[in-house]
């Protein structure tokens, strides 16, 4: 993220909240990105708290690897991995969507304000959802404010997921990778390809 939108030198140290998920599905691809986007961060940005779903098997293992990689280089370096409750499986119906991502929200906030994070970077997953708006409740209540940036998936080409569909109208950055999504959602930045 060494945009002008986000400069790490005026922040000092930031704390990082990661929201990743693994769909069964996509074979992880939400957290192959977010691990490459994250390859691109300085020190600064630590310590990293990951949060994925309790259903996850796969990110788990490939977050550890990412890290002990990045401890080679950075020796300081920091990081947690919490689990919360999936807020919607795959072919969930909408009615009972909106029941378990309650109850993903009513997890995160405990969790989110145990964590008090900085910033939060997530990239489609809908595990990020509720970690989205217990950080902005958090803001709300004028306990913590964080900067919620949202980078749409490279595979979101013409429509944007329904995480983003959700956090573009909460979120501080929204950024997305395809020209014809800046052209439908103004608020949107586009930096090409980034992941």
């Amino acid at each position: 993220l060494n945009h002008p939108l986000i400069e790490s030198s005026t922040l000092g140290r930031v704390s990082l909240i990661i929201a990743v998920l693994t769909s069964f599905r996509r074979k992880s691809g939400h957290t192959t990105e977010i691990l490459r986007l994250l390859s691109c961060l300085s020190e600064s940005y630590s310590p990293r708290h990951y949060i994925f779903a309790d259903s996850d098997k796969m990110s788990e293992a490939k977050i550890r690897s990412f890290e002990q990689k990045r401890a080679e280089v950075f020796s300081n370096s920091q990081f947690t991995l919490d689990r919360i409750p999936r807020s919607r499986e795959v072919r969930q119906s909408w009615t009972s969507s909106v029941v378990t991502t309650l109850y993903s929200i009513l997890y995160s906030l405990p969790l989110t304000y145990k964590l008090k994070p900085d910033l939060i970077l997530c990239n489609g997953p809908g595990t990020c959802v509720p970690v989205c708006i217990s950080a902005l409740l958090l803001g709300l209540l004028g306990i913590k404010r964080a900067i919620i940036v949202y980078v749409e998936s490279i595979c979101r080409v013409e429509t944007l997921s329904l995480s983003g569909k959700i956090l573009y109208y909460f979120s501080d950055y929204f950024i997305v990778q395809w020209p014809d999504l800046k052209e439908k959602y103004p608020k949107s930045v586009y930096l090409g390809r980034i992941v």
